[in-house]
């Protein structure tokens, strides 16, 4: 392999963009980086014309496919909540008939345009799946892989991902799905999701500067568990230190509800609601500890960042994820529901603060195995068809 760069026609396939979310995060991360590279990147999106989340390189081009114009949504769909609404299952069956509307209009596109790539990433099971069942495209198509494996269902996963092994190759963040779409296609690859820019350029020199805060980044709702967390601090002395809360979801009005009614959190809680790139940058960057509590995981994009910017991690040990980032260098790993574990490690670094500032120096020189370099090396592998 070449140490130069590849320079391809790629087209990453997703939904949507312009919502906070982990999945639009690092395709734009990757797709910026590609670009920079000197490929020439189209983003293909799911949805009418709309505006990105997260800042897109100017370089990168967006097609717009308004799958919500498909007559099984417009009539199918809106003739379900008109005359049925009491229709068992009717939300699943929505799904289902939004799927292949959707299934339809890519086939179509496909079948049209394919020509003009020379790889194309599907950044979602479904979108995978379909593209695996397409004789035109399949051979040049990476499924790249965010969700656990085990989702999809019967269709999407027992009757559908055995088809993967007509893709060109496929990309899993964490290494338990990677011994199992190894099964199914052995050009099967574990990559993490790159973070890159603002976080690759935080550096020890910055780490004087941090102040004793706690802090959690992302989605608000039941499988993020941040109830939970709030818990474990209601038993932990926190000192000076302050714990804030970044992202918004259905279960944010419950948590300040916790928050508000006790009398130890609501001063020292602060909920930041949804930021920007570089405003979660500036907070990471001031923060010592980086706390998570969540359910269900793939590979947490969060706990990168925030290792990247030399937090101490605590998290529970929940099924897929914090297990490829988490070690003795960078914090502890706690098992599953195991408040009274959280709460004495958690203690332990306020009340030591040598061992804590220890801590945040061996995180971030064990994140450059995150950084964009190493990464974006991985990428280009595949994208050569070399192992």
């Amino acid at each position: 392999m070449t140490d130069q760069p590849t320079n391809q026609k790629i087209l990453f396939i997703y939904y949507k963009l312009f919502k906070a979310g982990g999945v639009a995060r690092v395709l734009v991360s990757l797709a910026n980086e590609l670009v920079k590279q000197g490929n020439d990147i189209t983003i293909l999106l799911m949805i009418s014309d709309t505006s990105s989340f997260f800042e897109l390189d100017s370089r990168v081009k967006v097609i717009y496919l308004d799958t919500f114009s498909h007559w099984g949504f417009t009539k199918i769909n809106v003739n379900l909540n008109k005359y049925t609404p009491k229709l068992p299952y009717k939300n699943n069956i929505k799904n289902y008939v939004y799927d292949f509307g959707q299934w339809e209009m890519l086939h179509k596109w496909i079948n049209k345009n394919h020509q003009e790539y020379d790889v194309i990433i599907s950044t979602w099971y479904k979108l995978s799946a379909q593209l695996a069942l397409n004789k035109k495209a399949n051979h040049k198509t990476i499924a790249w892989e965010h969700a656990n494996f085990e989702v999809g269902g019967k269709l999407w996963n027992k009757l559908l991902r055995k088809y993967y092994k007509n893709l060109k190759a496929v990309v899993c963040i964490n290494s338990p799905s990677l011994s199992y779409y190894k099964s199914i296609n052995k050009q099967s690859f574990q990559i993490p999701n790159l973070i890159g820019e603002p976080f690759d350029s935080f550096n020890s020199d910055k780490i004087k500067d941090k102040k004793n805060t706690l802090i959690y980044v992302g989605r608000l709702d039941s499988d993020k568990n941040v109830t939970e967390l709030l818990q474990i601090l209601e038993n932990v002395n926190l000192l000076d230190f302050s714990f804030k809360i970044i992202g918004d979801g259905p279960s944010k009005s419950a948590l300040e509800n916790v928050v508000n009614s006790s009398e130890k959190l609501k001063n020292t809680v602060e909920f930041l609601g949804s930021r920007k790139i570089n405003e979660i940058y500036d907070e990471l960057s001031k923060s010592k500890l980086f706390l998570f509590t969540s359910k269900t995981e793939c590979l947490p994009t969060v706990l990168i960042e925030a290792t990247l910017m030399a937090n101490t991690l605590i998290s529970y040990d929940c099924k897929y994820g914090p297990s490829d980032i988490i070690g003795a260098n960078n914090g502890f790993l706690i098992p599953m529901h195991d408040q009274k574990m959280f709460q004495e490690k958690l203690q332990f670094l306020i009340d030591n603060s040598e061992d804590l500032d220890q801590l945040l120096y061996s995180s971030l020189k064990d994140s450059k195995k995150w950084s964009k370099e190493v990464i974006l090396k991985q990428w280009d592998k595949i994208l050569r068809n070399n192992e």
